[in-house]
């Protein structure tokens, strides 16, 4: 057997194309859905987050706002351009991109976002809401995960379904999101016993440990749905060698460039699962896209019944 793959490109594309509608609408009703993205310090790979979040923005047609304050900003002065964000009528959605410089407190930065427009969905009110099952702005990865699965018609309820890893951004959204779609959820993490057993039970399998090719295919339930959340990159040549040994195209991706991308589940697991998430181009796609859904939520949940919504919407 070889697992089913679910692309996230494409499922990315979908959303997107419903999502241009809904933003269509709102700019017929004079509303601009925005984005400000706030970058402290030169962070390379943060850099290119951000700009991938902003060219989303452009495409999608959502006006977007860059705030680039130097490394050297005090906790006092970040927070100062917080509140000036959080009381722009013309920004529906915050981000603060992560890891912010060493001197700043993440915790007051995130914990003074105004929670109607943390559209990453990890302000304390927004996780409270998501425990309660009330609308809220939920963590985009997990939220794009359930995307995938909705939209792959994988079943939800009644299944049993194993959260590997346990983090505010993932794990923890992870398992309310599945439990209010009525799936039965364990919650696995490195303290588990029998971990290998109890991963087995599953007829969902959501891997983010971060932990390279940890789930091999003897965790894996023959015809199981297998939702890879890792991006783990592979430098070392024999690691490389033993994880690939099936996939000489990966194998050769490793020699040209001299590393290879690998998410937490074994590429193996392809040949006992039912389907299966690829990394890359399965779960990563849909970070993003869930970003963009959750400004036009936060457009819509801030303005109440006057923002209309496209009938193609789903955001």
């Amino acid at each position: 057997m070889t697992a089913r793959i679910l692309n996230g490109n494409a499922i990315r594309d979908q959303i997107y194309s419903e999502l241009a509608a809904e933003i269509s609408a709102l700019k017929a009703a004079g509303i601009q859905p925005g984005l400000a993205a706030v970058l402290a310090g030169e962070n390379p790979a943060s850099k290119l987050y951000v700009n991938s979040k902003i060219a989303a923005c452009g495409k999608l047609g959502l006006a977007s706002f860059l705030i680039t304050p130097p490394a050297s900003i005090s906790t006092d002065d970040l927070l100062a351009v917080v509140d000036e964000l959080n009381r722009r009528d013309d920004v529906d959605g915050i981000l603060v991109q992560m890891p912010l410089p060493h001197q700043v407190s993440s915790k007051k930065i995130l914990d003074a976002l105004d929670p109607a427009k943390d559209v990453d969905g990890f302000h304390p009110i927004n996780v409270g809401k998501l425990v309660a099952g009330q609308p809220s702005l939920a963590a985009c990865t997990p939220s794009g995960v359930m995307e995938i699965l909705r939209r792959s018609n994988i079943p939800i309820e009644g299944s049993n379904a194993a959260v590997m890893g346990r983090s505010d951004i993932v794990g923890k959204p992870m398992a309310l999101l599945l439990l209010h779609a009525n799936a039965t959820v364990t919650i696995c993490h490195s303290k588990t016993h029998e971990l290998k057993d109890v991963v087995h039970r599953a007829d969902i399998v959501v891997a983010a440990m971060g932990r390279a090719a940890m789930v091999t295919p003897e965790f894996i339930r023959p015809g199981a749905t297998v939702i890879d959340v890792g991006q783990n990159v592979i430098a070392d040549r024999a690691d490389a060698l033993r994880i690939f040994a099936n996939f000489p195209e990966k194998l050769e991706t490793f020699r040209a460039k001299g590393s290879v991308l690998v998410g937490d589940v074994h590429p193996d697991v392809v040949n006992v699962a039912g389907a299966f998430t690829p990394v890359p181009g399965g779960v990563g796609p849909l970070t993003i896209a869930m970003l963009m859904s959750n400004t036009v939520k936060a457009a819509r949940m801030r303005r109440g019944s006057s923002a209309p919504v496209a009938a193609a919407g789903k955001s």
